[in-house]
């Protein structure tokens, strides 16, 4: 008898149980099996005719049902292919053949078998209303599957040309209707009946579907915006993760947020921050939009808000720093021991705006440094010097490529603190340009009242800079406008005399040279008078910069001997040797003139490194009445020539001079080293007293030193810089300095050194210039 072929008769079978799964006749399924009764009931098939009973058990979480743990009906089978079979169990492919009946549980142990009774089925054609219901149910699976995505693709092709039965039990193999309900169909063996059973299944299961659909999807029209709105981040989250995208714009605005809120920030500042994490939430990966976001945040982020140092406000401390780091300067010292003094009295003595106005040299960016350390402050320096864009002071504006906040919001972010010591280098060196006037954006920023809100272009959030004390430098205040000057407390720091370098050089200099070429002690020494000599024949300058640059070249000096020679023990530089070590001197001391010459006055000019002293010459000829000046002279010195000559003119008769000069002579005017410009109508006096001493043929005083602008009536105007002037004619070994009258009230800022050296003599009108420098 064929395998295949349903017996007529009872027959014992080895039982398979399973767990949720009703296998159908006509079937092909292949399962795994694990447990060993099931194993060695396959294993008994195998060895008689390959069929076994398929038999579904009531409980699924019964590892060993009995008789009663089983169903009554199921499937025999015939074990086509043994797929895999491991010691964790096997994995068999069966057919499907025939419904039976189960008789009686013959055996347990070591498998189970039965008794069965094969199901009679009888083969007829379809009647119309058959085929009716068949297509009714094969379209409500249709429908069905839609729902539950379970339908296979060949699903109409293989119910061709079946009968009820047989369409009931394809559609119930191919769904995924719970088994208890797959195995009410396998029990009833009328065919007609059965597939009506299963369409009311059917259409029992797809209203519930429905139902479920449609709450579904009215949760999802009342689900709330927020929520909707995290799902879907949490889901591209884990997709980000996933992938291994570690820049999430999501993840790095919650940690941006979290920042921010953990941050005392003003609330305005807060509001607009949390408005620009919203905006990175929504960018996409990779977005340059989000990362210009998110560098514009981190900056924000990183200015000291809530961030304060404490002013430690001590005067003996703060006296004793400045006192260390600086020679003299004693009026500086003195006026910032005021200002810390009135801010250890009042809290809103706040925001003081200082400017340092002196030569290259003489210590200005260095005493911002030691205000800082002195008050306890955090130190910024900020360069001014080129500046023509004033968006490098007041920030770009995000909307260009590369934004960045401008240099007053970046060193206040670089100090940290809210309330730093920001020096403002070389406010003097101001450009301009069509980009914008940069010195009119400092405006703003020195003015007190109005940077509590400053604006950066960038950052574009106000931001309070009354807390800063800002100290600026200049080399020439005329170069500062007019607005920006007016707001702030200059402080003049004059060139230093002979005295001062030599104090800077001994007790500052050569120390920090020879620490930073690894000099000690007790390997060089300096002579008293080679220093002496150093700074007068190798350094002409109003500061000290010329100066430590040679004694830094005498350390190397030093080093190349200590290097070279293992025996070494120490180097003395003194005027013998200096010229071994450095080379000829380069400023060789002219020796003053000890005649007194007719025509030859000592000027006083003033420049941005220092005062000068300007020799003035004037030669009287037999001509015309021609006037010749040369020596690179301005036009304001040119007109104060003019005014000098009609000054004289004007007083020639009762000076004893011919009054018909300017016809019948021809004079020149000249100021030496004419390759220098030179301007500014301080020279009026030197000028007229020139003049007069060539036209009356008397000399002038080889060691006297005159200054002042002259009108036409011979009247003596004031000028500036008398401090500078004055420590120029020191240097030159003058004796006697003629100022007008009006720069009286300044020598109190002339240092004791030059007054106790120098005669000044006040002078209201010209005469008094004459009767103190002409030698009668």
């Amino acid at each position: 008898m064929d395998n295949n072929t349903k017996p007529k008769f009872e027959m014992n079978v080895p039982v398979l149980a399973l767990r949720g799964l009703v296998v159908f006749p006509d079937t092909v399924i292949q399962f795994d099996v694990g447990r060993r009764k099931s194993v060695n009931a396959i294993h008994q098939a195998l060895e008689s005719n390959r069929m076994i009973l398929l038999l579904c058990q009531r409980n699924v979480n019964d590892e060993d049902p009995g008789a009663d743990g089983l169903y009554e009906y199921g499937t025999v089978a015939r074990i086509r292919q043994i797929i895999s079979d491991t010691d964790d169990g096997v994995k068999i492919q069966v057919n499907g053949l025939y419904r039976a009946q189960v008789q009686n549980i013959n055996q347990l142990n070591p498998y189970i078998t039965a008794s069965i009774t094969p199901c009679s089925t009888v083969d007829y054609t379809p009647t119309n209303k058959e085929i009716a219901i068949i297509r009714s149910t094969v379209g409500l699976f249709e429908e069905f599957s839609e729902h539950v995505k379970s339908a296979p693709s060949e699903f109409i092709q293989n119910i061709q040309d079946k009968d009820c039965g047989s369409v009931a039990d394809y559609i119930a193999s191919n769904s995924n209707l719970p088994y208890p309900k797959k195995q009410e169909i396998l029990e009833e063996l009328k065919p007609f009946k059965r597939i009506e059973l299963l369409q009311n299944m059917l259409l029992d299961e797809l209203a519930i579907l429905k139902v479920e659909a449609e709450i579904i999807r009215k949760a999802q029209e009342n689900m709330d915006e927020n929520q909707r709105e995290y799902i879907l981040r949490e889901q591209m989250r884990v997709i980000a993760n996933e992938l291994g995208d570690s820049d999430s714009p999501i993840e790095e605005a919650d940690e941006l947020k979290s920042a921010i809120e953990s941050r005392n920030l003003p609330e305005e500042a807060k509001k607009k921050l949390l408005k620009e994490c919203d905006k990175l939430k929504k960018m996409p990966y990779g977005s340059h939009e989000a990362s210009v976001i998110r560098m514009y945040i981190d900056t924000c982020l990183d200015l000291p808000w809530d961030s304060k140092s404490d002013d430690t406000i001590n005067l003996a401390k703060a006296r004793k720093i400045l006192d260390r780091d600086h020679y003299g300067l004693d009026k500086v010292k003195e006026k910032f021991i005021e200002i810390l003094a009135v801010r250890k009295l009042s809290d809103n003595a706040s925001g003081q705006i200082i400017c340092l106005v002196g030569p290259p040299g003489v210590g200005k960016t260095s005493i911002g440094r030691s205000i800082a350390e002195a008050t306890g402050r955090k130190y910024a320096r900020v360069s001014l010097g080129g500046i023509q864009d004033e968006a490098d002071i007041m920030g770009h504006r995000r909307t260009y490529v590369g934004s960045m906040p401008g240099r007053i919001m970046a060193a206040v972010k670089q100090a940290g603190v809210s309330n730093p010591l920001i020096l403002l280098d070389e406010i003097d060196k101001l450009g301009q340009s069509f980009h914008g006037d940069p010195s009119s954006s400092l405006l703003e920023i020195l003015d007190r009242e109005q940077n509590k809100t400053f604006y950066d272009h960038y950052i574009d959030l106000p931001f309070d800079l009354s807390d800063v004390l800002f100290i600026t430098t200049a080399n020439d205040a005329s170069q500062i406008p007019g607005p920006l000057f007016d707001r702030m407390d200059v402080i003049e720091l004059g060139s230093y005399t002979h005295e001062e370098k030599f104090h800077i050089a001994r007790e500052h200099l050569i120390p920090k040279q020879m620490e930073l070429n690894g000099i000690r002690k007790s390997q060089l020494k300096v002579n008293p008078k080679a220093l002496h000599k150093l700074i007068d024949e190798y350094t002409k300058e109003a500061g000290v910069r010329n100066l430590e640059r040679q004694i830094s070249t005498l350390c190397r000096k030093t080093a190349i001997r200590i290097v070279d020679n293992e025996d070494f023990d120490k180097l003395t530089v003194t005027t013998d040797n200096l010229e071994e070590l450095l080379g000829p001197a380069k400023y060789v001391k002219t020796e003053q003139n000890k005649d007194d010459e007719i025509g030859l006055v000592n000027g006083l000019a003033w420049t941005s490194v220092g005062g000068e002293l300007l020799p003035i010459e004037v030669a009287v000829m037999p001509g015309t009445g021609k006037i010749q000046l040369t020596g690179s002279l301005g036009d304001v010195m040119k007109e104060s020539a003019s005014a000098a000559l009609t000054c004289v003119r004007t007083m020639a008769e009762q000076e004893g001079i011919d009054p018909e000069f300017y016809s019948k002579f021809d004079i020149h005017i000249h100021a030496p080293e004419g390759a220098i410009p030179k301007d500014g109508p301080s020279a009026g006096v030197a000028m007229a007293t020139a003049v007069y001493s060539a036209l009356t043929k008397k000399p002038i005083r080889h060691d006297v030193a005159m200054t002042g602008e002259i009108t036409l009536q011979g009247r003596v105007l004031p000028i500036g810089g008398l401090k500078e002037k004055s420590m120029a004619a020191y240097k030159n070994g003058i004796k006697t300095v003629l100022i007008p009258n009006d720069n009286v009230p300044d020598l109190a800022e002339v240092d004791a050194v030059v007054k106790e050296n120098i005669k000044f003599i006040p002078m209201k009108k010209v005469y008094t210039a004459w009767e103190n420098a002409i030698v009668n």
